[in-house]
């Protein structure tokens, strides 16, 4: 009987190859199973970051949401259908562990920070060796791009997810030295309204796809619409102890 396999958590970064780490780059070069997820029917985003460094005689399970914005997240229907998703994806994950082979699952970003791999992880990390190797988060690369220091001094750093309801964006805003807001979206219209009632509006930043072809960055005063997609977030750097 072979030993299990071991199942990789890689943070693949924001969307530049060049920003994945080395360690990730050599784990794919050498593992035999590359698991990643995707909206059905696309290519997934992690799977594109990390074109040609797999290993060439790996086979491929990709892991496809059965639903991404059709329904909303506060819907009961939207936590059935990714609980028995997530249940799916870990059992098909086993599979391979326990025939012996190791697995590499690749995240945009990293695997601990909003990713879908923390959902697997929890289902799997009792029975399996797992091995996580951390990536540069969307919102590094945001602010980098951006040329916007985040945070000076004492500043205290919050991320918001733009999924809260306007009144605990508005709560939250108001206590916040630096800012993060992310899951745009269809939340778009709604976080501008926070950020406007709060008076941060006028020093906030617009970020898509950051480090990604196709990216787009600029204050949020110049963005003319709320069309918001995937990659995108908002950023209001920090005004503290700047020497």
């Amino acid at each position: 009987m072979s030993a299990p396999g071991k199942l990789y958590g890689l943070g693949v970064g924001p969307g530049d190859p060049e920003l994945m780490t080395l360690k990730t780059a050599r784990i794919l070069a050498t593992t035999s199973v590359l698991a990643h997820f995707r909206k059905r029917g696309q290519p997934g985003n992690a799977r594109g970051i990390i074109e040609g460094y797999q290993w060439p005689g790996c086979s491929e399970l990709a892991l496809d949401y059965p639903l991404t914005t059709e329904v909303p997240f506060s819907d009961a229907a939207y936590t059935t259908a990714l609980t028995a998703f997530y249940d799916h994806a870990a059992a098909a994950l086993a599979s391979h562990l326990g025939a012996g082979r190791d697995v590499a699952l690749v995240c945009e970003g990293d695997p601990f920070f909003y990713g879908s791999f923390m959902h697997v992880y929890r289902r799997l990390a009792d029975r399996h060796t797992v091995e996580i190797v951390p990536g540069i988060t969307g919102m590094a690369a945001a602010w980098t791009r951006a040329r916007a220091p985040i945070t000076y001094g004492d500043d205290v750093l919050t991320v918001l997810p733009g999924t809260l309801s306007l009144e605990a964006l508005i709560a939250r805003m108001r206590v916040a030295d630096a800012l993060v807001v992310m899951k745009l979206g269809r939340n778009f219209a709604k976080v501008r309204a926070a950020l406007t009632e709060t008076g941060l509006a006028d020093r906030a930043i617009y970020a898509e796809r950051a480090s990604m072809p196709g990216e787009a960055i600029m204050p949020l005063s110049e963005k003319s619409d709320d069309e918001a997609p995937y990659f995108s977030m908002i950023l209001v750097p920090g005004r503290g102890r700047c020497l």
